[in-house]
């Protein structure tokens, strides 16, 4: 874990703020689950996609297949 994981403590509070209240049971998990798809978050954002257009570009059915085996 980063230093910066989310405890239990910190899952529960902030669940309760967001009007989710947690058993106490669920603390740990919550707290491992959102430390998951933050550090899943945080790749995804290193990507370079370069020249690949945005997905408003993307015309389905209009696919050109161009592949070389």
């Amino acid at each position: 874990m980063s230093a910066d994981a989310l405890t239990p403590a910190e899952a529960a509070r902030w669940a309760a703020r967001s009007g989710l209240p947690l058993a106490p049971e669920r603390h740990a998990a919550v707290a491992a689950t959102a430390d998951h798809i933050h550090s899943v978050v945080s790749l995804l954002r290193e990507l370079d996609f370069g020249d690949a257009p945005p997905s408003a570009a993307y015309r389905a059915g209009e696919e050109q297949d161009r592949a070389a085996v």
